[in-house]
């Protein structure tokens, strides 16, 4: 509105101005043709002429002698210094311009010896206010209607932003269900879908801490009922010497899950905070993979499993404790859902400047639509769930970690043989 208002004034001030200018000029060139027709037409009396002009073209006039008496009867205000000033032989085009509605011209000439003043201003003209009046008019419409249609751009613009706004303050509050409109397609639409993606990921991380407590709380308390209720058990008197070491052996199992689960929970916690520094090496990938396959004999051999084994030489420049995690984690999977005499396949090569690392086996497999959890912490595909298949779901979780600290990519597809392929490409050069 304030910038309506300048533009009012201003437009008026230039416009009035440059009409002046105009008129001043045509005020000038119209004296001048009329002392000059004036002296063409032989006229002894110059009084009478300048009379009979008067209001001619728009145009009023007035006379006066070298006394500064006006001799025409149209009264005009020009003070007697103007009028000295134009009989001492000065044009006045500028005239008190401040105190009149339209310039006021003085031009000095002389006629039979005698010297005149003849001043010219412009004569009311109804149309013309008429015409200034519907421009005032105009103005104050377009002032008005533009004021109008400000406000409710504002408003256009300000409702989503106070959206916005009340959706922070419940985001703050730790209400995550906040959706926002989205069906502009300028700036603010962009920023409510971007604020809505946002809320969304948010909602996941929230349920995903929720589950992730849920699962832990789970995890620690399902062993620490075990040992609570065979130390219980091994109070009573009466009790064989074979069933005290098996409530021991089932004491001490649990122990170790609990053990197990500490150190897992608190490396995965280092993985994801970036707390762990990589301590970068050189060495032969492929002979890294072919410790862990005999460290693990013992596991595949007791199920008569294959390993069938195809590593190309490999060298590497990484964390050799960390990828050792990684081999060891999904070597311990594969052989964990691998029936009796089954299979693993266990592939390394290098190309193009990358190393793909896969481990096939030939179990049970992992549905399509679990594939894209596997690697959340505590995720257990729920064909797996059964007694005799241990575990507590970070395995997976670990792997990734480490993975993407080197820079990696880890999948998972179908395997050869119907069981699950887990693929690690890692950069072949280092990633400091």
């Amino acid at each position: 509105m304030f910038s309506l208002v300048i533009a009012y004034i201003g437009t008026n001030m230039m416009y009035q101005g440059r009409i002046h200018e105009e008129i001043r000029s045509i005020l000038i060139e119209n004296g001048e043709k009329v002392i000059e027709i004036y002296r063409t037409t032989n006229s002894d009396n110059v009084r009478s002429y300048m009379d009979a002009f008067n209001g001619t073209a728009g145009t009023r006039l007035q006379l006066y002698d070298s006394e500064g008496t006006p001799l025409l009867e149209d009264e005009m205000d020009v003070s007697k210094s103007d009028v000295d000033m134009v009989l001492s032989g000065e044009i006045s085009d500028n005239l008190h311009e401040e105190e009149h509605l339209y310039p006021i011209v003085g031009i000095p000439f002389q006629e039979n010896g005698e010297q005149y003043a003849l001043f010219l201003t412009v004569k009311p003209n109804p149309v013309e206010a008429e015409i200034m009046n519907s421009i005032h008019l105009m103005y104050v419409v377009i002032l008005f209607f533009g004021s109008l249609l400000i406000i409710i751009a504002a408003r256009y613009v300000v409702h989503p932003l106070t959206q916005l706004t009340d959706a922070t303050k419940k985001m703050a509050h730790g209400k995550f269900d906040v959706v926002l409109p989205t069906r502009r397609k300028d700036e603010i639409g962009v920023l409510s879908t971007s604020f809505n993606d946002m809320a969304r990921e948010l909602r996941q991380f929230d349920q995903m801490r929720q589950e992730f407590v849920a699962n832990v709380s789970h995890e620690i308390q399902s062993p620490l009922t075990s040992i609570a209720g065979f130390s219980k058990a091994l109070k009573q008197k009466q009790m064989s010497e074979e069933s005290r070491i098996s409530y021991l052996n089932i004491i001490e199992q649990e122990s170790d899950r609990l053990s197990r689960l500490g150190k897992n929970l608190l490396r995965l916690s280092r993985l994801q905070h970036a707390q762990h520094q990589l301590d970068l090496e050189v060495f032969q990938l492929d002979e890294q993979l072919r410790n862990v396959i005999i460290s693990l004999e013992p596991q595949w051999a007791a199920k008569n499993i294959a390993i069938d084994i195809q590593l190309k030489p490999v060298t590497i420049e990484a964390d050799a404790d960390q990828l050792k995690q990684v081999w060891t984690n999904l070597l311990n999977n594969s052989i964990k859902f691998t029936p009796v005499h089954g299979e693993i396949s266990i592939k390394a090569e290098a190309s193009n400047g990358l190393i793909t690392v896969s481990l096939a086996d030939s179990g049970i497999g992992i549905p399509p639509e679990e594939r894209q959890n596997i690697f959340k912490p505590f995720h257990k595909v729920s064909r797996s769930r059964d007694a005799s298949v241990k575990g507590n779901g970070l395995g997976l979780s670990i792997v990734k970690q480490i993975v993407d600290l080197h820079h990696g990519d880890i999948r998972v597809s179908e395997g050869p043989k119907g069981g699950a392929k887990f693929t690690v490409i890692l950069p072949g050069q280092s990633n400091k």
